[in-house]
C-alpha cells in the first residue's frame, strides 16, 4: 500500500485507541504518531522520537496489533520507527506541555450531569485557595475529570498562577525515585510550592502507605498556606475504604462533586462540538445514531466519531448512519457474549414501547398506533434476524411476504425522515440488545 492508505488506516485505529486507553496516555503516546506503510502484513508506525517509539513497542504493541487486525480483517504485525514527518527533530525526552491546550473550559460541553463540577472548577481556576478547597471531583472513566483538571491549569496559567497536574501513579513513581536518589527535598519543593496542585485518580494511592502519608503532609502544607488542591477519583471519598481516615477527612473539607453519564442532549452537544472543532460535516442523523449507541462515556463517544470519520475516509464514502454502524461495529462487539435476537424479544420490546399487547400486533387491529407498531416489528425482524419474509409473515399472524417487504421499505424511509420515530426505533433496538447478555 502507498503512504496515504497507511495514514488513513492508522487514523481509523487511533479512533479506536482513544476508546481503549485513557486520555492522558493517548495524548502522551499516540497523538503524534502516524501510519507510514503497510506491506507484507507489517504495519509501520512513525513515532515523534525514540522515547515514544520504545514505550509503544514495549507496552502497546499487542493492543495496536489487535486493533489493526480488527480493522484490516487479517493478521498484522507492528513495527515502530522514529519519524518526525520532515519537521525539526524533537529532543527525545523533551518535556510535554504542562496542560493539554485542547482541554479548556470553552471546549468542555456542559449539561445537567456536570454543571456543578464545571462551575466549581472555573471558580477554583480564577481564585485558587479562596473557595472549595479542596475540590474533589469523582466519576467513572471518560466523563471529563482529566479535561477539567487541564482546563483549570490552562486558565490558571492565564491568570499567572503556578499550577501542577499529576496522576497519583506518577506522584508515587516520582516519590519512589526521589527516595532512591536521595532527592526528596527537590520532590518536596516541586509539589509544595505551587499555587494549585491537582492529583488525578487518587484511588491509585490505596494500599501505598508511604505515598499516602507523603501526600497527606503535602496536602496539609499547601492548605495551611492558602494554596489550592484539586483531587479526582473514581468514587466519593467515603467509598474508598483503603485510604486512611485522616486523608479522607481532608478530602471532604471543601466541595465534593461528581460527574454523571451525560444525557442525550449533552451527548449530542459533545458530538456537534467535536465535529465543528475537527472541521468535518456530519449529518444530525449520524450524530443522533452515535449519541443513542454510546451512552456512558464521553471518551468513547468522541472516539466513536473519530472512528466513523476515519472509516469514511478509508472507504471514500459519505458518512451515513449505515456507515457509522459499520464503523463502530468492532467497538460494539467488545460487549459480553450475546444471545441471538429472537422474534419474541423484538415483539416484547415493540409492544412495550407502543404500550399495546403482542396479541394486538399479531392480530387485525387497524388503529394508527397498532399499525405503526406492527410495521416497526416487521422492520426490526428483517433488520435484526435472519428470518425470511415468509417466516416473518408467519410470526406476525400469517401475513404475506409482499406485505412484509412493503412495510420494511416504508419503515426504512420513515426512519430516515422522521427523527422522533428514528429515536424510538433506536431505543427499542437498545432495549433488545441490552436484554441479550448471557
Amino acid at each position: 500500500m502507498n503512504a496515504r492508505p497507511a495514514r488513513e488506516i492508522w487514523d481509523t485505529a487511533l479512533g479506536e485507541l482513544q476508546v481503549e486507553v485513557n486520555k492522558a496516555n493517548y495524548h502522551t503516546w499516540f497523538q503524534k504518531t502516524r501510519g507510514l506503510s503497510f506491506q507484507d502484513g507489517i504495519f509501520t508506525i512513525g513515532a515523534p522520537n525514540t522515547f515514544v517509539a520504545e514505550y509503544l513497542e514495549k507496552n502497546q504493541s499487542s493492543l495496536i496489533e489487535k486493533v489493526l487486525t480488527g480493522i484490516l480483517r487479517a493478521p498484522v504485525r507492528v513495527a515502530i520507527s522514529v519519524d518526525n514527518g520532515g519537521t525539526a527533530a524533537v529532543p527525545e525526552r523533551a518535556e510535554l506541555p504542562l496542560f493539554n491546550p485542547k482541554y479548556t473550559f470553552g471546549s468542555f460541553v456542559t449539561g445537567g450531569s456536570n454543571q456543578l463540577a464545571f462551575a466549581a472548577a472555573s471558580q477554583v481556576a480564577e481564585n485558587p485557595g479562596q473557595n472549595f478547597n479542596p475540590l474533589y471531583i469523582h466519576g467513572a472513566s471518560g466523563l471529563g475529570k482529566t479535561h477539567l483538571l487541564h482546563a483549570i491549569g490552562n486558565e490558571a496559567v492565564q491568570h499567572h498562577f503556578s499550577a501542577l497536574c499529576v496522576s497519583a501513579e506518577q506522584y508515587t513513581n516520582e516519590l519512589v525515585n526521589a527516595i532512591r536518589g536521595k532527592t526528596t527535598e527537590e520532590f518536596r519543593n516541586k509539589y509544595r510550592s505551587v499555587d494549585i496542585l491537582m492529583l488525578d485518580d487518587i484511588q491509585f494511592l490505596s494500599g501505598k502507605e508511604q505515598t499516602e502519608e507523603n501526600f497527606f503532609h503535602t496536602f496539609n502544607e499547601l492548605h495551611s498556606n492558602g494554596r489550592q488542591i484539586v483531587v479526582t477519583g473514581d468514587r466519593p471519598p467515603k467509598a474508598m475504604p483503603h485510604l486512611k481516615d485522616k486523608l479522607l477527612s481532608r478530602l471532604e473539607w471543601g466541595l465534593v462533586t461528581d460527574l454523571q453519564p451525560p444525557d442525550f442532549e449533552t451527548r449530542m452537544s459533545v458530538l456537534q462540538a467535536k465535529a465543528k472543532r475537527d472541521g468535518v460535516e456530519v449529518g444530525p442523523d449520524v450524530l443522533e445514531y452515535l449519541a443513542l449507541q454510546i451512552k456512558e462515556n464521553m471518551r468513547a463517544l468522541e472516539g466513536s466519531l473519530n472512528r466513523v470519520i476515519a472509516y469514511s475516509k478509508l472507504l471514500r464514502t459519505m458518512i451515513t448512519p449505515e456507515v457509522a454502524a459499520r464503523a463502530i461495529d468492532s467497538i460494539a462487539n467488545k460487549a459480553p457474549q450475546l444471545a441471538p435476537v429472537t422474534p419474541g424479544l423484538i415483539l416484547e420490546a415493540v409492544a412495550g414501547s407502543f404500550q399495546i399487547n403482542i396479541s394486538d400486533i399479531k392480530g387485525r387491529r387497524r388503529d394508527e398506533n397498532t399499525v405503526l407498531a406492527r410495521q416497526v416489528c416487521m422492520y426490526l425482524l428483517r433488520q435484526e434476524t435472519d428470518s425470511s419474509l415468509t417466516a416473518i409473515g408467519k410470526e406476525l399472524g400469517g401475513r404475506s411476504p409482499a406485505t412484509i417487504s412493503y412495510a420494511y421499505e416504508k419503515m426504512s424511509d420513515a426512519i430516515n425522515n422522521d427523527p422522533q420515530l428514528r429515536r424510538q426505533v433506536f431505543n427499542i433496538q437498545q432495549q433488545i440488545h441490552s436484554s441479550r447478555a448471557v
